[in-house]
């Protein structure tokens, strides 16, 4: 890494923080630590981190509603830690909108595992760091819009259009399977994973997402079965 990742992390256990801030700092990353949700609050009209980690289990504002306070500014990637029921909380915090779970315990090794691959997979496909350009030779025209795999990049025209990774990743595999009728089942193995264990609402609220980002994007509903991409 030329330039440290910017990790944001949220936890009000005390000695759990310090010891993750220590193993993140340890790794090569800088990181801001934050003991409740009303820490976090005045950051959000900030400079976004390249990553944040939050705790479900706050003693003011939960992990859910921060979530989707920095879901409805920012789309950089979210790493949701609990200690409580597994599932439920991983269903929740995946179709909110997080790209990772970890269930406590856990040691802080997998963590700083889990937020390398992540950083790596969102920012590092591409060669580069946010916000520095670098010239793609795979660009894709779809409508009025421009989308690069390596860059990780879709632009209308000459102006970015932020996503989340599911979202981004979603759209390639839709631009890999033109014309084809996907169902559900098939979207959220190739985008969720094999692993996936919530419901296929999750599909259609990404859908709903990337329709409200991408108005123009050639997705129809193939009623009672799932989506599809228009040859273009």
């Amino acid at each position: 890494m030329t330039t440290p990742y910017l990790v944001y992390l949220v936890d009000d256990e005390t000695t759990l923080l310090e010891l993750l801030q220590s193993y993140l700092q340890n790794a090569g990353y800088q990181v801001k630590a934050f003991k409740s949700g009303a820490e976090v609050l005045p950051v959000l009209e900030q400079e976004q981190p390249h990553l944040w980690i939050l705790d479900i289990m706050l003693p003011d504002i939960d992990g859910y509603e921060l979530l989707r306070l920095i879901r409805s500014k920012s789309d950089v990637p979210i790493i949701f830690i609990s200690a409580r029921d597994q599932d439920i909380d991983k269903i929740i915090g995946l179709e909110l909108g997080s790209d990772d779970y970890l269930a406590k315990p856990f040691l802080p090794r997998e963590l700083v595992i889990r937020v390398q691959k992540l950083l790596q997979r969102t920012y590092e496909k591409s060669g580069s760091l946010p916000n520095q350009p670098q010239q793609f030779h795979d660009w894709v025209e779809v409508g009025p819009y421009l989308i690069s795999e390596k860059g990780r990049l879709v632009k209308e025209g000459e102006t970015p259009i932020e996503l989340t990774t599911k979202e981004f990743e979603f759209i390639i595999y839709l631009l890999h399977n033109r014309g084809i009728a996907l169902h559900r089942e098939q979207i959220l193995r190739a985008v969720w994973g094999e692993d996936y264990i919530g419901s296929d609402r999750a599909v259609d609220d990404l859908v709903k997402r990337i329709r409200k980002k991408l108005p123009k994007f050639p997705l129809e509903t193939v009623y009672g079965f799932g989506y599809r991409m228009t040859a273009t």
